[in-house]
């Protein structure tokens, strides 16, 4: 009888199952296409028990069973937990490692309540490595379905000094809605470092090898993070099919997948702010038209300078400039995630412990990054901080890179050169920091065309209604 059953043998699949066999547990799996299992089997010769649906996936599991379903997030999943529910008993736990998303793993989870299953919504990051070596895990679940799969997920986990990077997030879908903000801040933080590439390379006029010897440069101070690294390892790698450098022959077009999306909407929903996400999403769907763009590039070309443009410094002082708003940038990034965080726990009753979020996402993860010891500490001083940016070291260190920040988004826009999430991120915060904003404008006009009335400064808790225009 095997430990812990596996639904999906795609790459993260794979990966899970063979990091479970390494860790002394028995791995039975089926995948629907059966040429895959054959496949896997063939890779790593008797890691993994292979079985021919799931009926025999149950039969092979000691009980209380453990399952654990790596396949596309959707439809496939009601599918497969309706075929696997006829074979399962009371206590056993299925585990959703998808991206699902958090409404349809709360649905999943009540379903599965009312026939005495424990399903568990689980997010997943760290890619094919981290699958496979340790990835950051962030289960949701009931309490007694964390006791029971902590030990198996701990072993597997990435490790830091600060521990497994594994917690139990919360009830229901908190596993995965902290996977899909976790991937919201990873879009911002990507278009963050290609906003940065961009100014250093059109402005500087940086090639690929000092491309990489900037970033590497970053990697060694408080932007150190993998993201960092992996664009500084780019950089260095030659295009096979010529001369030049492999990132000068890729095509400028990036998809969204739905976990981007799904944060940007679930902000709106809750009433969060998330603007260098809403950002980096917009870029990417800007980039998706390239014929598009292509024809606006002849049509509508970039203005020169005007005169009064700030000169564009030397070589070590853009880098400088670019460092100070990828820091800045990325630091607002993260408190605009953990605030929707602390939105959707409130809102749902989940008690995360965002404290315990920085410290999982340390190891493992693809937003893995020397800041998030800096995170950690601030909600060690505040477990209910409503900022980061009201946490006085990071607050201050905000403070002392915004004028080089300024200066470089003042100077990319005077060049034409696109920086829409460092600049939303400057604007989240000017206007986070602003204590009289142009509202009060917003709410007469408001008032004016619709009769919405507005409150006063000095009664705000009475609706007034003026014949603004009689």
């Amino acid at each position: 009888m095997n430990q812990i059953g596996l639904v999906g043998l795609g790459v993260m699949g794979r990966n899970l199952a063979w990091n479970l066999a390494d860790h002394g547990l028995s791995v039975v799996a089926y995948n629907r296409e059966l040429e895959l299992v054959d496949e896997v089997l063939a890779l790593r010769p008797g890691a993994i028990t292979p079985a021919a649906d799931l009926a025999a996936l149950a039969d092979k599991l000691q009980p209380p069973r453990i399952i654990l379903v790596m396949i596309t997030a959707g439809r496939p999943v009601d599918l497969v937990l309706e075929a696997l529910a006829p074979h399962l008993d009371r206590g056993d736990v299925v585990i959703d490692g998808g991206n699902s998303h958090f409404l349809d793993t709360r649905r999943r989870e009540a379903w599965c309540a009312e026939r005495g299953l424990d399903f568990v919504g689980m997010g997943v990051s760290g890619g094919e490595e981290g699958a496979r070596h340790g990835p950051s895990l962030m289960p949701g679940g009931t309490p007694a379905a964390w006791q029971r799969l902590r030990p198996i997920l701990e072993a597997i986990a990435a490790r830091t000094e600060a521990g497994p990077c594994v917690t139990h997030v919360g009830p229901d879908g908190a596993g995965h809605f902290v996977k899909m903000v976790h991937n919201g801040i990873e879009y911002a933080d990507m278009q963050l470092i290609a906003e940065a590439y961009d100014v250093l390379r059109r402005l500087g006029h940086l090639d690929p090898p000092a491309l990489a010897e900037v970033f590497a440069g970053f990697d060694r101070g408080p932007l150190e993070s993998f993201l960092i690294q992996i664009t500084a390892r780019i950089f260095t790698v030659a295009d096979p099919r010529g001369d030049g450098w492999l990132i000068d022959q890729v095509l400028d077009q990036a998809g969204a997948k739905g976990t981007g999306r799904w944060t940007v909407e679930t902000a709106l929903e809750l009433g969060v702010a998330i603007p260098s996400i809403a950002a980096a999403l917009d870029a990417r769907v800007i980039s998706s038209d390239k014929a598009a763009r292509v024809a606006a590039a002849r049509l509508l070309p970039a203005p020169p300078p005007p005169p009064d443009a700030p000169p564009v410094p030397p070589r070590t002082e853009l880098a400088a400039l670019v460092h100070d708003a990828l820091l800045g940038a990325k630091i607002l990034a993260y408190a605009q995630g953990m605030a929707l965080v602390g939105a959707a726990s409130d809102r749902y009753g989940w008690a995360i412990d965002r404290r315990e979020l920085a410290r999982i996402w340390k190891g493992g993860c693809i937003i893995r990054a020397r800041l998030l010891d800096r995170i950690m500490r601030a909600y060690e001083r505040d477990s209910a901080l409503p900022a980061l940016t009201l946490d006085p070291p990071i607050g201050a260190t905000i403070t002392e890179v915004e004028p080089r920040w300024r200066r470089l988004v003042a100077l990319a826009l005077s060049h034409g050169i696109p920086v829409p999430a460092m600049s939303a991120s400057l604007a989240w915060y000017d206007a986070h920091r602003t204590a009289e904003l142009p509202q009060n404008l917003t709410q007469a006009q408001r008032d004016a065309f619709g009769a919405h009335t507005y409150r006063r400064k000095d009664a705000p808790g009475d609706a007034v209604h003026t014949d603004w225009l009689g």
